[in-house]
């Protein structure tokens, strides 16, 4: 089970969105707790009415809302509602809100079985529930214990990172006039925004794109650019806007220009994984010449994308790199200049066969930071030795000598603590005699 916890500003934006699931006929309203009618009884008002009228205790707490996701493992189908009715009182009672106002909600949106939880931050005496590092302690606690206690399988089994079975289904490319706009976007939308890193408007789309979405503040003189405002935008096959833009403030989460910019700064903080998305580039072109194409190709099977930014022209001018396994968005310049859309044109357009010496600037720069030349004399004889032999079209003694030094012990000195080396013999040195 996955636990996925947020918070909002507007009560009002989260019960809608469960309500207008229901509306579209792919969720369905199954419980409520500590609700004085049971669920069947319940109006629209009445669900909604009781939140707000516990939150106006306490005006001062501008994010009050708390929108709870568990996700259940794909086999796990199966799972009635009176089930999952259990389960999220149990989650409840152990994460500290088990007294508060909460409706339960069981989408059928996606390729896993999985319940929204609808509550609030304020208790009946107008006090705040502290939420800090509630889904590290709390909710982790409570997601074992209930798997345990429910035989469900166990997240911590899963790959870490990868989101193997909270995948949303309409994780595809959207296809106009086949879904309902908003609600594809949103969902694409409620993937993207929290789970990958990135740390800049251009970054994001490159990840939305994938899934024929944009952000887009506008023309600079338009007065959606000017007011800070930002739209969505859906994207036909040709990555050409379609239909009518949706506006950041249309959605739940308030997806908006603000929140964007906060996420920047949060996402600036955090350590990239470049070196996974550096030596995959590296060993596909290690010792061929292959189109940008293909190269792309080769990267998707290893789960990353090649976002190419091309001028009117179709000049090639840009590459971002959209690692999904670890969630890290990179231009090719971040990664290092031998990854930049110029170089690896370059690295695609050259071959062995012509011209194989050109070659070695790049092996050179993959090389020169890896720590794994002794002394620079040794650097220096690896690479004119390496040089000559791509030279004289030896690829394949050349590329053993590339992992022979990638694969050599650092330093193959055997080393022998003191107290066990023998004593050394000391050479007896015969003396003359004075009276000979």
């Amino acid at each position: 089970m996955v636990a996925v916890i947020k918070t909002g500003s507007s009560v009002h934006n989260i019960f809608n969105y469960n309500e207008n699931k229901v509306k579209e006929g792919i969720a369905e309203f199954i419980g409520e707790g500590n609700y004085p009618l049971e669920a069947a009884k319940l109006t629209g008002a009445m669900k909604l009415n009781r939140l707000l009228k516990q939150n106006s205790l306490n005006e001062n707490v501008k994010r009050n809302s708390v929108h709870i996701s568990l996700n259940f493992d794909p086999s796990e189908s199966a799972l009635s509602n009176d089930k999952m009715l259990e389960i999220a009182e149990q989650y409840m009672q152990k994460i500290g809100f088990g007294n508060q106002p909460y409706l339960i909600y069981r989408h059928y949106d996606a390729g896993h079985p999985h319940m929204h939880l609808v509550s609030i931050k304020i208790r009946e005496d107008g006090s705040r529930i502290d939420m800090q590092n509630i889904g590290r302690n709390q909710s982790e606690d409570a997601r074992r214990e209930i798997e345990k206690t429910f035989g469900l399988v166990q997240a911590q089994l899963k790959k870490r990172g990868t989101d193997q079975f909270i995948r949303p289904l309409v994780l595809s490319k959207i296809k106009y006039g086949k879904t309902e706009s908003k609600r594809a976007v949103q969902s694409v939308l409620d993937h993207v925004l929290s789970a990958y890193k990135y740390k800049s408007l251009s970054e994001l789309n490159a990840v939305l794109g994938l899934y024929n979405v944009r952000a887009d503040r506008g023309e600079e003189n338009s007065r959606i650019f000017k007011t800070n405002g930002l739209l969505y935008r859906t994207l036909d096959e040709n990555g050409k806007p379609i239909g009518v833009p949706l506006k950041a403030s249309e959605f739940y989460n308030k997806p908006t220009l603000k929140f964007l910019h906060d996420k920047f700064q949060e996402n600036n903080k955090t350590v990239y994984q470049k070196k996974r998305i550096a030596n995959a580039v590296d060993l596909i072109l290690l010792g061929r010449s292959i189109s940008l194409s293909d190269l792309a190709m080769q990267l998707g099977k290893e789960g990353i994308d090649m976002v190419f930014r091309k001028s009117e022209l179709g000049q090639l001018y840009g590459i971002t790199y959209v690692d999904h396994l670890s969630k890290c968005v990179l231009n090719g310049s971040d990664l290092g200049k031998q990854y930049s859309a110029k170089q690896i044109e370059e690295r695609c357009g050259l071959s062995f066969e012509k011209g194989v010496g050109n070659r070695i600037p790049v092996i050179y720069e993959a090389f020169k930071s890896s720590g794994v030349f002794y002394t620079e004399t040794d650097k220096q004889s690896f690479f004119d030795d390496l040089r000559l032999e791509m030279n004289t079209l030896d690829f394949k003694s050349a590329v053993q000598k590339i992992i022979e030094v990638l694969t050599r012990i650092e330093n193959d000195t055997f080393y022998v603590p003191n107290q066990l080396k023998k004593a050394s013999k000391k050479k007896r040195v015969r003396r003359r005699s004075n009276n000979l």
